[in-house]
């Protein structure tokens, strides 16, 4: 496949699982603010496509950039790193 070395990876949190085949997934970055060097925390969220629907909530999992599958998804679950307790 053309460009599979440019997907980029996300590590996050899933925090919600009640759509079919889909996963709402928390990616939080720690990076020093440009000018003033304090560490800020920034969060995104993003609409991962989960086949299976394998993943729950709080789960920790890994995800894919992929081509654009809805309005809003454009990640693949390429893994569920480790299961809610």
């Amino acid at each position: 496949m053309a460009g599979e070395g440019t997907q980029r990876e996300r590590q996050g949190l899933v925090v919600s699982d009640a759509m079919d085949k889909t996963v709402v997934v928390e990616v939080t970055a720690a990076k020093p603010h440009p000018l003033y060097k304090k560490v800020m925390r920034r969060t995104v969220r993003l609409k991962a496509h989960d086949e299976q629907n394998t993943a729950q909530v709080g789960d920790t999992v890994l995800v894919r950039e992929c081509r654009p599958l809805s309005k809003d998804k454009s990640w693949r679950l390429i893994e569920v790193l480790q299961r809610a307790e």
